[in-house]
């Protein structure tokens, strides 16, 4: 198999399974126990925590575990708009965010708050100053991601915050890093940023575990989305996910060794991918996206659904956007303005550490020889 959708879920390596088999075999007590298997899971939940504050060079107790990048988002948007509640219910965003905060803000209109909806260029870019421009005074909440999903494009966080503290408002800053995180600088207290959401399955680590960054400034009021046992300081109730935990900061720390020449050599595949498939009459590139991991590409009038399809019958994994449009057309594709045939040709292809320039061969070959033998037009 050729797998080249790792925007979607990334492979687990054997050290952060072993890692993980380790903790339920061995260290499976529970956290909150006060006997020694709780206090060893307890122990080794907190140098987890450490793992991953020293990835994102940051205090790991501002840091705590949920369960998925989804469940930082929504708790992200719920702790700021709690937060801001006196001051305004004005929301700014982008329009090619993931559903995790489309929705949850789509939710947020029909109880009366009111959304300003970002659009990106042809490019697929947003700029620091079309958030300026739509700042109000009663604007409570920004949430714009890192790294868009779909296009690779990398948003401008760090000069939106700075913006931010230099106009004096009191909105809150909350960045989706899921598709950023070990992928591009990422940086949230030093930037600035208030809230920041994270998931493991992006770099090599299980699925069911994410976490969210908390500014110092909001941990002492911050309103938890789930009530219960009290675990991570009262601000996450339900027992710690300890092996899926003890995954995340494992895959974090083989992500981290050696972070810079990872990604040169992921962008070097990148650009051979871009450059290889170019070569295919009428193959377009869509969007401009700076990310290393993420190419999206067109074969106008070929409907993607058919490629993704047809290439996974030969064992070569890409997808037509995010995985969680399951072949609609998605709100990214939409939010450029292309025209029908390119729209529908849109496809993603993402890359891993693992990706080999043989594998960009094989891609190549498929899609020529499928595009030329077996795809139908519009």
């Amino acid at each position: 198999m050729i797998y080249l959708d790792n925007a979607a879920t990334t492979p687990i390596p054997r050290p952060v399974a072993d890692a993980m088999y380790e903790v339920l075999t061995q260290q499976f007590g529970n956290p909150s126990a006060q006997y020694p298997y709780g206090r060893q899971a307890h122990a080794m939940v907190e140098d987890c925590r450490k793992t991953l504050g020293q990835a994102l060079d940051m205090d790991p107790e501002c840091l705590f575990f949920t369960s998925c990048g989804t469940e930082s988002d929504n708790w992200a948007i719920s702790a700021a708009l709690w937060q801001g509640r006196h001051r305004g219910r004005h929301i700014i965003t982008t329009s090619v965010e993931h559903s995790a905060i489309l929705q949850p803000l789509k939710l947020l209109e029909q109880q009366g708050y009111e959304v300003t909806y970002l659009k990106p260029d042809r490019t697929g870019h947003i700029t620091a100053q079309q958030v300026m421009d739509a700042l109000r005074e009663d604007t409570v909440l920004i949430s714009m991601m890192l790294v868009n999903n779909e296009t690779g494009c990398i948003f401008p966080v760090e000069e939106t915050a700075r913006l931010l503290k230099a106009s004096g408002s009191r909105a809150l800053l909350h960045s989706d890093a899921v598709q950023g995180f070990l992928k591009v600088p990422c940086d949230p207290a030093g930037w600035g940023v208030d809230l920041m959401s994270f998931s493991a399955h992006k770099i090599g680590g299980p699925k069911g575990i994410g976490a969210l960054y908390v500014a110092p400034h909001l941990l002492k009021n911050l309103r938890p989305l789930l009530a219960g046992g009290g675990q991570e300081k009262g601000l996450r109730s339900g027992t710690e996910a300890t092996a899926q935990i003890a995954g995340f900061a494992k895959a974090a720390a083989l992500r981290a060794e050696n972070w810079a020449e990872k990604m040169a050599r992921m962008g070097q595949i990148k650009d051979y991918c871009r450059e290889k498939l170019l070569r295919i009459p009428s193959m377009v590139e869509i969007g401009r996206g700076q990310a290393p991991h993420i190419l999206a590409m067109s074969l106008p009038g070929y409907p993607s659904s058919n490629i993704v399809t047809e290439l996974g019958q030969q064992g070569i994994c890409i997808s037509a956007g995010s995985a969680c449009h399951q072949g609609k057309a998605s709100h990214v594709v939409s939010a450029l303005g292309l025209d029908k045939k390119t729209a529908a040709g849109v496809i993603r292809i993402s890359f891993g550490p693992e990706t080999t320039e043989q594998d960009i061969d094989a891609l190549y070959e498929a899609l020529l020889h499928h595009k030329t033998n077996r795809f139908p037009m519009l």
